[in-house]
């Protein structure tokens, strides 16, 4: 009995000691930051101590690179798999939808008993049941869209699919609420991924009644040191970023959870702002450093070498099997994972291969293998970008020795054509396999969902059809179909309606008094008639009730359609609201 006892103690002994082996990560990542937006990469206007002292704390990879814009990374850094595989393509019009058979990191981190928490930008998928609460996450506060427009007093926000309102400026806000979740959260390890917003436009500090003081107080100091206005408001936002970040850090310190827990920072795409750069070529959205280049630093006391400093091409989908493989979790065994883990390189501190190749192209509006595209192994690069609505050929690639050229102004195509040939044969292998079998459109909006009982429609959804209607975006949320003018102009919308019933609509509109008319909705055979009155301007918004429809389950398409029409336009269209009616 005694040696049993013994036996049995020891296993409920080793049961925490395995638990605390699993660290907690807190993963940092900012929006439109760029490469050389921290003071230790050179940048001696901008203020960020945290950032800096952080970056000496820890494992820097000089060379990590993510997709040219933000939902691509996302999408990667959710997965582990390039976006084209997940099905997301843009960062608007629906195409920025993670598809429901992905298996996403917070997902994975919940099969090991990790708590999991999301606080910011989530920006991939407006409508349940792609929001991160329905992915994996346990808590989530932060925004669907791509940017909101109120930093101070945000009312764009959710709380766990609820939209809410908030005071406090949004960067606090979100890390409030992050070290709330890492406060409470402490009897099991934590994945805590705080995505801020900033610094993405709207470039805005301070605008509230008790904001506007330290607002105008960071911006007059990047002022004084000759900034431009744009460039100030950019960084007085990564100031605050720093200063959060720091708030951060030394709660982990007080909570005596630092040597134990793996602490992340990265941003999301190439930088925007230009008052310094480093020497990189080019901003946000494009396929050169400039671009696709940003900073990563990771911090685990005791395990990952102070100081360190990884020369390797890696990518953000490495983020994934990294995470997993440091809670102990296997990799999805099911599907293609692009990302390796970088815990070796991690460990050792250093390394100089990583990845073979690294990948990057974004078209907007269709994944495009021939416009706006590079490819790179450890010391060439291969690049061709054109602007929206020219042809490229081959004229158009640029061959860069990144070795000796990291500001890609020498290219050498014409003295290396193997090089060219190899790279460019390489990267229309790795197009075809990561594009093949996958159809990029706007995923069909879920209509009827039990958590989501009143769905917005948005006009960014849409296909529309007419010689006047056309789409106007102003912001996610104040987007419109205008110039409604003739009979049969329409738009639709591809549903999935969930559970059939009776639902009723309505429709957020703008009407000047120039114009008016009839607007028909219809799903089907089932139709509804609208004459919209006035408004103060066609820019200022109400809701109208309109009547219900009968909608059945499956697949279906809304149609807003002009009956009649007459002065400038029918209307403006913000939104289309359903709403099941219980039975």
């Amino acid at each position: 009995m005694t040696r049993w006892l013994m036996i049995l103690g020891f296993l409920l002994l080793a049961v925490p000691a395995m638990s605390a082996e699993k660290p907690n990560i807190l993963f940092v990542l900012t929006d439109d930051q760029g490469w050389w937006d921290v003071g230790m990469r050179g940048n001696k206007d901008l203020d960020t101590p945290v950032l800096d002292a952080l970056s000496e704390e820890s494992v820097d990879f000089s060379r990590f690179y993510a997709a040219p814009v933000c939902a691509p990374t996302r999408a990667g850094l959710m997965t582990g798999r390039y976006c084209f595989r997940t099905g997301l393509y843009n960062t608007r019009f629906g195409g920025d939808t993670l598809g429901l058979s992905e298996v996403t990191i917070a997902e994975q981190l919940k099969k090991v008993g990790y708590r999991t928490g999301c606080f910011g930008k989530w920006h991939l998928g407006k409508y349940a049941p792609y929001q991160p609460h329905h992915r994996g996450f346990d808590e989530f506060l932060g925004h669907y869209h791509g940017h909101i427009d109120k930093y101070d007093y945000p009312d764009q926000i959710v709380h766990n699919g609820k939209p809410v309102e908030a005071r406090r400026y949004v960067t606090d806000l979100f890390t409030d609420a992050a070290i709330e979740f890492i406060e409470t959260n402490q009897k099991q390890p934590w994945f805590c991924y705080l995505p801020f917003n900033a610094p993405h436009s709207p470039w805005v500090v301070g605008t509230s009644h008790d904001g506007q003081a330290r607002g105008d107080l960071l911006i007059n100091k990047y002022l004084k040191r000759g900034l431009e206005l744009r460039e100030a408001r950019i960084y007085a936002m990564i100031d605050i970023i720093d200063q959060n970040v720091g708030r951060l850090l030394k709660r982990l310190d007080e909570l005596k959870l630092t040597d134990n827990t793996v602490v992340l920072f990265m941003t999301d795409n190439g930088g925007v702002s230009r008052h310094f750069k480093a020497g990189l070529r080019a901003n946000k959205g494009s396929i050169y450093e400039g671009g696709v280049r940003v900073p990563l630093f990771v911090r685990w006391p005791k395990h990952f070498p102070a100081g360190g400093r990884v020369e390797a091409q890696c990518s953000h989908v490495d983020l994934f099997p990294t995470f997993c493989e440091l809670a102990g979790v296997p990799l999805p065994d099911d599907r293609k994972i692009d990302g390796m883990s970088l815990l070796p390189l991690l460990e050792a501190g250093s390394g100089q291969r990583h990845h073979k190749y690294v990948y990057h192209t974004w078209d907007r509006y269709f994944p495009n293998p021939n416009d706006r595209w590079a490819i790179s192994d450890q010391r060439w690069k291969l690049a061709c970008q054109i602007r929206r609505g020219e042809t490229a050929t081959e004229k158009n690639w640029q061959l860069f020795d990144l070795d000796a050229d990291l500001a890609e102004k020498n290219n050498l195509a014409d003295k290396h054509p193997e090089i060219v040939r190899r790279l460019r044969a390489e990267f229309l292998r790795w197009f075809d396999d990561v594009t093949d079998g996958v159809e990029y459109r706007p995923v069909p909006i879920p209509v009827g969902h039990t958590a989501e009982p009143l769905v917005e429609i948005q006009p960014s959804w849409a296909k529309w059809q007419g010689k006047n209607v056309t789409y106007v975006f102003r912001g996610y949320d104040w987007d419109t179909i205008e110039g409604w003018k003739e009979a049969g102009e329409h738009a639709t919308w591809k549903l999935d309606v969930l559970r059939g019933g009776t639902y009723e609509v309505a429709i957020s509109y703008g009407r000047s008094a120039r114009g008016g008319g009839t607007l028909r909705l219809s799903v089907g055979d089932q139709t509804v008639e609208c004459t919209p009155p006035t408004t103060p301007t066609a820019d200022v918004f109400t809701r109208l009730d309109v009547g219900t429809l009968v909608l059945s389950k499956g697949p279906a398409t809304l149609k807003a359609e002009v009956v009649t029409a007459h002065g400038t336009e029918l209307l403006r269209l913000n939104r289309i609201f359903l709403r099941r009616v219980p039975k």
